[in-house]
C-alpha cells in the first residue's frame, strides 16, 4: 500500500512551532509579538484541523481497503471514506486559496460628508450608526477616535476604531468584513429639511484601513510636525478652554490627521498617531498594488476610492452595490446593521478573483 503524503506539512509544522512559542510565558512579555503569534495561530488552526482529519481519513481508507480483500463487508466503509476524503480535500483547497494578508487585522474607519451639505452630514451619521450596529452584531468593539459634528446633528467627519475580541480566524476578522466599504456611498431620499418633498442625492466618503501596529509602520519623530489648538464643536463654538486638540502632519507624504475628542493633549496625540499609521500602511499597500499588472488585481480591489460604490434609495427601500451588481430591498435592515448580505456578495467576488489570479493553485495560508 502506497501512503499519501501528509497534507499541508509546512503549515502543520508552523502551527506546532507557534503553539510551543505561545506556551512560553516569556513571549507574552511583549504583547505586540504575542498578538501577532496569536493571530497567525488562529489563522492556521482551521487549516491544521482539516489537514489532520484528511491524513486520518486517508490512513483509515488504506486500512479499509486491506480489510475488504478479506471481508467484502468493509466495501461500504471504503465508499464512505472515499467520499469523506473528497469533501476534506475540497475544504482544504478552499482554506489554502489566496487570502488578503490583512484579513485578521482590526480596522480604522473614517466617514466624511461630501456633496449634499447638511444632508450629506446627516447621512454620515446614519452610516456611523450602521457600522456601529454591524460591529455589535459581529461581537466587535468600537471606539470613536475623532469626530466633528454638523449643526443639524450629523457629522462632517468621524473616525472609528473597530476591533475584534480575541484572535479570530481571517474570514471572521474585522478587515475581512469591512475592507469593501471604502469608497463613495450615495444616498437618494427626501431630506428632513426639504419642504417640497423633493428627492435629493448626496454623497458620503468612507475610508477603511487596517489598523497598523508600530512594528508595521515605524513613524520617525523628525518626519512629524505637531500642532496643538483649541477644540471646537458645531458652528465653531469652543468646547475646550485649553489647547488640547492635536494636528499631526507627516512631512514626507503630506498626510494630515487631527484629533480633538479627548480632553488630554497626550490622548489626542496617541489617537492621531493610530490613524496616521493606518493611513501610511494603506498608502504603502496601494503604491505596491499600483505596480502590479491589471490582471493580477481582483474586481473589488481595483475600485478607485473616488468612484461611487453603493446607492441607498430610501423611496424604494433599496440598496445597490455597483461593483458586483448586488441589489436588495431591505435598506431599513441594512441601516440597522444587517450588512452581511452585501458583504458576503463582495467577499465571494473577491475570493473568486483571487483564485483566478493564482491560477487555482492556492497556497494562501
Amino acid at each position: 500500500m502506497t501512503e499519501s503524503p501528509p497534507a499541508a506539512p509546512e503549515l502543520v509544522a508552523e502551527y506546532t512551532r507557534i503553539e510551543g512559542e505561545l506556551a512560553d510565558p516569556a513571549v507574552h512579555a511583549d504583547q505586540a509579538v504575542a498578538r501577532r503569534l496569536g493571530r497567525r495561530y488562529a489563522e492556521l488552526a482551521p487549516v491544521v484541523r482539516v489537514a489532520r482529519e484528511l491524513d486520518a481519513a486517508r490512513a483509515d481508507l488504506g486500512a479499509a481497503r486491506e480489510l475488504v480483500a478479506e471481508d467484502p463487508g468493509f466495501a461500504a466503509e471504503v465508499d464512505e471514506l472515499t467520499g469523506r476524503i473528497t469533501e476534506l480535500e475540497s475544504e482544504l483547497a478552499e482554506l489554502l486559496a489566496p487570502r488578503d494578508p490583512d484579513d485578521a487585522k482590526d480596522v480604522i474607519l473614517e466617514i466624511k460628508a461630501g456633496e449634499g451639505g447638511d444632508e450629506s452630514a446627516l447621512f454620515a451619521g446614519d452610516l456611523l450608526r450602521m457600522y456601529l450596529r454591524y460591529a455589535e452584531r459581529r461581537g466587535f468593539s468600537t471606539e470613536v477616535l475623532s469626530s466633528t459634528e454638523s449643526d443639524l446633528g450629523g457629522y462632517t467627519t468621524v473616525t472609528v476604531a473597530v476591533k475584534a475580541r480575541g484572535n479570530p480566524a481571517p474570514p471572521d476578522g474585522v478587515w475581512a468584513r469591512l475592507k469593501y466599504e471604502g469608497g463613495v456611498h450615495r444616498v437618494q431620499r427626501v431630506p428632513a429639511t426639504e419642504s417640497q418633498g423633493r428627492i435629493h442625492t448626496s454623497a458620503v466618503g468612507v475610508f477603511v484601513s487596517p489598523e497598523a501596529e508600530e512594528v508595521d509602520v515605524p513613524v520617525v519623530a523628525s518626519d512629524l510636525r505637531i500642532d496643538v489648538f483649541r477644540s471646537s464643536g458645531p458652528g465653531g463654538q469652543s468646547v475646550n478652554t485649553t489647547d488640547s486638540a492635536v494636528r499631526i502632519t507627516h512631512l514626507p507624504t503630506g498626510i494630515v490627521v487631527s484629533c480633538q475628542n479627548e480632553k488630554s493633549q497626550l490622548q489626542n496625540k496617541e489617537q492621531a498617531l493610530r490613524i496616521l499609521r493606518s493611513r501610511l500602511l494603506i498608502a504603502a499597500r496601494e503604491e505596491a498594488q499600483a505596480t502590479e499588472a491589471a490582471n493580477r488585481r481582483s474586481q473589488v480591489r481595483t475600485v478607485d476610492r473616488s468612484e461611487r460604490i453603493r446607492t441607498y434609495n430610501f423611496g424604494e427601500n433599496r440598496i445597490a452595490d455597483h461593483r458586483v451588481g448586488y441589489k436588495a430591498y431591505n435598506l431599513d435592515a441594512v441601516l440597522d446593521g444587517d450588512l452581511d448580505g452585501v458583504l458576503d456578495a463582495l467577499d465571494a467576488a473577491d475570493r473568486a478573483a483571487r483564485i483566478a489570479d493564482a491560477g487555482g493553485d492556492g497556497g494562501g495560508a
